[in-house]
């Protein structure tokens, strides 16, 4: 009896451990199904600002991310996409340019290359700048259909040529700008002083990746608008060459075209 027992207690058992099998072999063809391949976007929120980049550097492309469900394929696939005119405010050819959306073999993952013109971005410091915005939303075609909920297949990607002050905080959590150091605040300081900064990689290649870690890799993050720990450093090869840059009068015409309220008044580090 205890042996029949022991039997009608294991019939059951390997019963539901074979209906599992199947389900979760289901569970797979289902994921793996092509008829299923969806797309949608991943990241939230999409902004640019040509801010602190040298005004030489005249576009810029930024990528829309996006991933599809279901398997991936050898071949390069293309995701289909339009944009909102609704709620776009950016013209393709003058603030923008699109090219092709598309899955790379053996990946899930892809993106929406957007150009953006810089020459074609409106606004100055003294003004004022124009943020655009872009809309961007999946369709289906041969390949992939928009899936998860609606905001999964809607993006808005906003972008201008802004520089705005850093955010280095004093203390009580208030921006700080070095006037001493610095001068008044303008935004081609700023750009120049990211410059210098950036050109430290060839002089010093492992000062300045500890610096990249400290301040950040466009100098977002100084405490108290103070690198008192590389002052040394700053002053030689970022300060010194502001001075030098700023004080040249081959210079002047061209900094004041570009930046006709600034204010020359840097001073002098020696």
């Amino acid at each position: 009896m205890y042996f029949n027992m022991k039997i009608s207690r294991i019939i059951p058992i390997a019963m539901v451990a074979a209906m599992t099998a199947v389900s979760c072999s289901e569970t797979d063809y289902m994921t793996f199904d092509t008829a299923n391949n969806g797309v949608y976007f991943t990241k939230d929120t999409l902004n640019y600002s040509f801010s602190v980049t040298p005004i030489e550097v005249k576009t810029y492309t930024y990528k829309v991310p996006f991933r599809i469900m279901g398997p991936t394929s050898g071949e390069q696939r293309t995701v289909k996409f339009r944009v909102d005119p609704q709620l776009t405010t950016a013209k393709e050819g003058v603030q923008y340019n699109l090219g092709q959306a598309v899955v790379l073999p053996d990946s899930i993952n892809g993106y929406i290359p957007v150009e953006i013109l810089r020459d074609g971005l409106e606004g100055t410091y003294a003004t004022g700048y124009t943020k655009y915005k872009l809309h961007l939303i999946l369709e289906e075609n041969e390949f992939f259909q928009p899936t998860l909920d609606t905001a999964s297949q809607h993006r808005i990607l906003t972008f201008d040529n802004a520089i705005e002050q850093p955010e280095w905080l004093s203390a009580h959590g208030e921006k700080v700008w070095d006037v001493s150091t610095l001068g008044v605040w303008h935004p081609y300081k700023f750009i120049k002083m990211v410059e210098y900064f950036h050109a430290l990689a060839d002089i010093l290649p492992e000062t300045y990746k500890k610096m990249v870690e400290a301040y950040g890799e466009n100098l977002e993050n100084i405490p108290y608008g103070d690198p008192y720990v590389y002052r040394t450093i700053f002053k030689k090869y970022i300060y010194a060459p502001m001075y030098e840059f700023f004080s040249n009068p081959a210079n002047h015409d061209m900094i004041v075209e570009a930046y006709p309220d600034f204010p020359f008044d840097f001073p002098s580090p020696y």
